[in-house]
C-alpha cells in the first residue's frame, strides 16, 4: 500500500507526531510501496486510545439526583435555588444535553437572588452563547430586544450604607462647649471643618473630636502622616457637610477610599466604592482596580471589576493579569469580590479555563479556588474530580491520586475511573481491576465500570467480555466498538472489522469513529471512502486533529485528494444527488464539501449541509453552516431566506416567518415560499392554516429548483394533505416525489396505504425505503406499525440494534411485557434504556408503571426527574399530583 507514516523504526508505544518529511514525500507523489496490512502500517494506523476520563459529575444513578434536586427546589428558601439549578446543570453536562444544560442555567439566572448571582450566570449564558450574537443582530433587524445579558449598574444593586453615628452625633454636640471649628493640619496647610459634622464621618473621628483624646479639645489636628493630601482633606470636610462626594479624578478617589477605609468612614468610603466603579469601562481599568477593591473591602467596586472579566470571557483568561487577581484571593476577598457566589464564579471560571487547555496551569489553580469554595458534599463530588482530572493531565500523580479519593469518599464513584488509571501508570494493574469489580459488586453496574475493567484484563478474551457487557449496558459508548473494530482489523477480518464500526456510526456521528474508519480505508487503500471520512470530519469540526491531536485533519484532506479522481460540476450534482437519495448523509457532506471548493454559488451548497447536519443530529456544526451560507448569499432575498432559517431553528418562528415575507417580496423563489410553509405550519394554532401552507408550497414548486428540494416540498405538501383527509392528492405528491427519487416519500405513501385501510401495502411501502436507506433505523420503526405483532417485535428489535437511542421500541416492549401482566420485566426494560438515555417519556411511562403496582416512591421519583426535563409538562404534572396524594 502507499503509506503516509512513518516506519516501524520511528514508532513508539505512544503514538508520535508524524515526520513532516513523510508529508513532503507524499505532496511529491514519492509514496513508498509496502504490503497491505503489514504490521508497521496497522500497528502506527490502528491504534485506539483509552477512553477519556469526563471532568463531568456523573452519578451513578442520575435519576435519583434529579428527583432530589426537584424536591429540594420545590421547598427551599429562594437564595437556596440557583445552588439546586448549577447542579441540575452538572447533571445534565454530566449527560451531555445541551438544551436542558442551558436551560438550568438560565433558570438559575432569573431565581437569582443577589446581584453576584445575576452577574456570574449572566455572564455563564452570555458564554455558552457565544458565536450567536448574529442572531440577536436579526432578533434586532425585527424589531425584538435580546440583548439579556449585558452589563448591569452595580452601584444601583447594592443598597446605601447608613451611618449610625448621625444621630449620636448629634447628642454628643449639645453637651460640648469647645470650639464648634477645628483645622485639619495637612504639611503647610491648614484646612478648617465643622467639628461635629466631622465627627458624624465615623467612631474614630467621633472619638478623636468628642471623646476623652487631647485632640478633642484642640483646635488644631495634625493629620500629615496619614496619606491624605489637602486636596482630600478638602473634598472630606465638603462631604461632612453635604454627604455627597463630587465628581473627582481617579487617583484622589483612591486616596479618600483608603483614608476613610482607615478611619472607618462607611458612608464616605461607600460614596468612593461607587463613584470608583462608574470609572471601569476596560479590562486595564479593572485590573488596576480590583487589588485596591479587594484590599479596601470596597464591594462595589469589586463587582464592577469581576463584570468586565466575566464579560470578556474567554478573551479575559488569557490575560495573566486577571488569572493572577482570581486565584490568588482568600475567602474574604471572594465574599468581597462575589458575595455568597463563590462556588458558582469558579465553577464558571474553571470550565472555561478547561475549554482553553484542560491540562494547564490555570485550570488548576482556578480549580483550587473551586475546592476552597465548596460547601456541602455535593460541591465537592464536582470540584474534587474535576480537579483531579486536570492533575491527571498534568501527570501531577500524586496529588491527582488525593483529590479523586476525596471525590470518592463524597460519594462520586465515577471518580475511581482516576484512581484506577493512576494505578495503572504505577504499574498496580491487578488493584486497579480488582477496583472496578468491587464497584460492580457494589452498585448498579453500568456501562463505564465495564469498559474501564477491561483495560486491566487478564487477556484478550477477558476484554472482550467486558466490554461486551459495558456495549450491552450502555451502547453509545464509542470505545468498546473501536476496539473491537481495530482487532478485527489487526486480524485482517476486514469486513467484520467495518461493520463493527458502520453499527455505532449509524446512530452516532462520532468523529473519533469516523477517524478510526478513515485509517482503515487507508490500509485497505480505498481513498475515495477515506476522502469521504476525512470532509464529513472537517465539516463537523472543521479544526479537528487527528491522532490524538497531533495532525490537522485538513492535512490529510489535502494528502488523500491526490489519490482520488476528479470530478467535473456534473459529477458532482450527479453524485450528490444519487447519495442524497440514498440517505447517505455522511457521503452526501463530503460531496458538498469538494463542491465548495470549485463552486461559486456557495450559499446554497452551505445550507444543504445544514440541512444533512441537523438530520445527523449536528445542531451547532448546521448553525455553523446556517451561518456560512448567509454569509456566501449571493443577493439579498437569498441572504433573508438564510436569516429566517436561523432564526427559526433558534427558537423564533414568528421572526422567521418575517424573513421569508420580506425575502418573498423581493423576489419569488422557492427557498422563501418554502421556509413560510415551513414556519407556518409550525407557528400557527389555526387549523384553518393548512389551505395557506398548500398554496404556499404550491407556489414553491412553481419556482426554479433542482429535484432535490423539490422533492422535499412535494414530501411536505403531501404531510399536508394527508392531516386534511385528502389521501389521494397527497398519493400523488408522494409519488411524484418518488419519481425524482426523493426516497423518504416511501414513508409518506405508506402512510396513505394504511389511512386507506391497507396495512399490506403499507408494509410493502417501508420495505422499499429499508431497501434503499442506507441509514434506515427510522424506516424499520416506522414498518412495525404495519405488522402483525411477531413481526412488530422483529422490526422493533432490528431498531434497537440500528440505533439504540430511539425511545420508541423500549417503551413498545414494555407496553407489552405489562399488557401480559410481567411488571418487574416491564420496568426493566424501560431502565434498560433510562440507564444510558435521558428521556421524559421512558421516564413519563416508568412512573406510571411503577404507580400501577403500588410503587409510590419510584413513581415520584421518575415524576419528579421528569419535571426535572420539562417543569410544564401537562400529563406529567397530572401524574404526579395523583402520585402525590398516595403518598403517605
Amino acid at each position: 500500500m502507499r503509506t503516509f507514516f512513518p516506519s516501524e523504526s520511528c514508532k513508539e508505544t505512544h503514538l508520535n507526531a508524524l515526520n513532516p518529511q513523510s508529508w513532503l514525500q507524499v505532496e511529491r507523489g514519492k509514496l513508498s510501496k509496502v504490503s497491505p496490512h503489514s504490521p508497521s502500517s496497522l500497528e502506527t494506523l490502528i491504534k485506539v486510545p483509552d477512553p477519556p476520563i469526563l471532568p463531568f459529575f456523573k452519578p451513578v444513578d442520575y435519576v435519583e439526583v434529579l428527583a432530589q434536586i426537584h424536591k429540594e427546589l420545590e421547598s427551599c428558601p429562594p437564595h437556596e435555588r440557583t445552588n439546586l439549578y448549577l447542579l441540575q446543570f452538572q447533571v445534565f453536562k454530566g449527560l451531555g444535553d445541551i438544551k436542558l444544560m442551558r436551560r438550568s442555567l438560565r433558570l438559575a439566572w432569573l431565581k437569582a437572588s443577589t446581584v453576584h448571582e445575576r452577574l456570574v450566570f449572566g455572564a455563564w449564558l452570555k458564554y455558552e452563547k457565544r458565536g450567536e450574537e448574529l442572531i440577536s443582530d436579526l432578533l434586532s433587524s425585527c424589531g425584538k430586544c435580546s440583548k439579556e445579558f449585558g452589563l448591569i449598574d452595580i452601584g444601583c444593586e447594592f443598597p446605601p450604607v447608613v451611618n449610625s453615628s448621625l444621630v449620636d452625633g448629634a447628642v454628643v454636640d449639645q453637651k460640648n462647649n469647645i470650639s464648634g471649628t477645628v483645622s485639619f493640619k495637612i504639611g503647610d496647610e491648614k484646612i478648617t471643618c465643622d467639628r461635629q459634622k466631622m465627627a458624624t464621618l465615623s467612631p474614630p473621628f467621633r472619638s478623636m473630636l468628642n471623646g476623652c483624646f487631647l485632640e478633642s479639645v484642640s483646635e488644631d489636628i495634625d493629620l500629615s502622616k496619614n496619606d491624605i493630601s489637602s486636596a482630600g482633606m478638602k473634598v472630606i470636610s465638603e462631604f461632612s457637610s453635604t454627604g455627597i462626594l463630587p465628581d473627582l479624578p481617579t487617583d484622589l478617589l483612591l486616596e479618600i477610599m483608603v483614608f476613610s477605609s482607615k478611619f472607618c468612614c462607611e458612608n464616605l468610603k461607600d460614596s468612593c466604592d461607587r463613584k470608583l466603579a462608574k470609572f471601569i469601562s476596560s479590562r486595564n481599568d479593572a485590573v488596576e482596580l480590583m487589588e485596591y477593591a479587594l484590599e479596601e473591602n470596597c464591594p462595589v467596586l469589586a463587582a464592577s471589576c469581576l463584570q468586565i472579566f466575566l464579560q470578556e470571557l474567554p478573551d479575559s483568561l488569557n490575560d495573566e493579569r486577571v488569572v493572577d487577581l482570581l486565584t490568588s484571593v482568600n475567602s474574604l476577598h471572594r465574599s468581597i469580590m462575589v458575595g455568597s457566589a463563590s462556588f458558582s464564579l469558579y465553577c464558571l471560571l474553571s470550565q472555561v479555563a478547561m475549554d482553553l487547555d484542560a491540562g494547564s496551569d490555570k485550570s488548576a489553580r482556578f480549580l483550587e479556588q473551586l475546592v476552597d469554595s465548596t460547601e456541602n458534599s455535593r460541591q465537592k463530588m464536582v470540584a474534587y474530580h474535576m480537579l483531579g482530572c486536570v492533575k491527571l493531565a498534568k501527570k501531577e500523580y500524586d496529588e491527582a491520586e488525593r483529590v479523586f479519593e476525596v471525590a470518592l469518599s463524597e460519594g462520586h464513584v465515577y471518580s475511581v475511573i482516576g484512581l484506577t488509571r493512576i494505578g495503572q501508570i504505577k504499574g498496580e494493574k491487578l488493584e486497579s481491576y480488582n477496583k472496578l469489580s468491587s464497584v460492580i459488586s457494589n452498585y448498579t453496574p453500568l456501562g463505564w465500570m465495564y469498559q474501564e475493567r477491561s483495560l486491566y484484563c487478564e487477556n484478550n478474551e477477558k476484554r472482550c467480555e467486558d466490554l461486551e457487557k459495558a456495549t450491552e449496558l450502555d451502547p453509545t459508548l464509542t470505545y468498546p466498538y473501536m476496539y473491537r473494530a481495530a482487532s478485527l482489523m489487526k486480524k485482517q477480518n476486514v469486513q467484520d472489522s467495518l461493520a463493527e464500526i458502520n453499527k455505532i456510526l449509524g446512530f452516532k456521528l462520532a468523529v473519533e469513529c469516523l477517524e478510526l474508519r478513515f485509517c482503515f480505508y487507508l490500509v485497505l487503500e480505498d481513498y475515495q471512502s477515506a476522502i469521504c471520512d476525512v470532509q464529513a470530519i472537517l465539516t463537523i469540526s472543521p479544526d479537528y486533529r487527528m491522532f490524538e491531536g497531533r495532525v490537522p485533519a485538513t492535512q490529510f484532506q489535502t494528502l488523500v485528494r491526490e489519490h482520488v479522481p476528479n470530478w467535473t460540476t456534473a459529477d458532482y450534482w450527479l453524485q450528490l444527488y444519487d447519495r442524497w437519495s440514498a440517505v447517505d448523509d455522511i457521503g452526501s457532506l463530503s460531496v458538498i464539501y469538494q463542491m465548495l471548493d470549485s463552486e461559486t454559488a456557495k450559499g446554497v451548497l452551505y445550507f444543504r449541509q445544514s440541512l444533512l447536519l441537523l438530520r445527523l443530529n449536528c445542531p451547532e456544526a448546521a448553525m455553523r453552516s446556517l451561518q456560512l451560507a448567509r454569509q456566501h448569499a449571493s443577493s439579498e432575498h437569498e441572504r433573508l431566506v438564510y436569516e429566517g432559517w436561523i432564526l427559526y431553528d433558534t427558537g423564533h418562528c414568528d421572526e422567521g416567518l418575517k424573513k421569508a415575507e420580506e425575502s418573498i417580496s423581493l423576489n419569488r423563489s422557492f427557498e422563501a415560499f418554502f421556509l413560510k410553509a415551513y414556519a407556518l405550519a409550525d407557528s400557527s394554532q389555526d387549523p384553518t392554516c393548512s389551505s395557506t401552507v398548500v398554496a404556499l408550497l404550491q407556489d414553491a414548486l412553481k419556482c426554479p429548483s433542482d429535484r432535490l428540494r423539490k422533492g422535499q416540498a412535494l414530501n411536505n405538501l403531501g404531510s399536508v394533505y394527508v392531516d386534511s383527509g385528502k389521501l389521494d392528492l397527497a398519493a400523488d405528491c408522494y409519488i411524484n416525489a418518488l419519481k425524482i427519487r426523493h426516497t423518504r416519500a416511501h414513508q409518506g405513501l405508506a402512510r396513505v396505504h394504511y389511512l386507506k385501510n391497507d396495512k399490506a401495502a403499507a408494509y410493502e411501502e417501508m420495505t422499499k425505503l429499508i431497501e434503499k436507506a442506507r441509514n434506515n433505523a427510522s424506516a424499520y420503526e416506522k414498518r412495525s406499525e404495519y405488522c402483525e405483532r411477531e413481526q412488530t417485535k422483529i422490526d422493533l428489535e432490528m431498531v434497537t440494534r440500528l440505533d439504540p437511542l430511539r425511545v420508541y421500541p423500549y417503551r413498545y416492549r414494555a407496553a407489552v411485557l405489562m399488557d401480559n401482566h410481567k411488571e418487574k420485566e416491564a420496568i426493566a426494560e424501560l431502565s434498560r434504556a433510562i440507564a444510558f438515555k435521558a428521556d421524559l417519556h421512558l421516564l413519563h411511562l416508568r412512573a406510571a408503571f411503577h404507580e400501577h403496582i403500588g410503587d409510590v416512591s419510584g413513581a415520584m421519583r421518575d415524576c419528579r426527574a421528569a419535571l426535572s426535563f420539562d417543569p410544564n409538562h401537562q400529563e406529567m404534572l397530572e401524574l404526579r399530583s395523583r402520585v402525590n396524594s398516595q403518598e403517605p
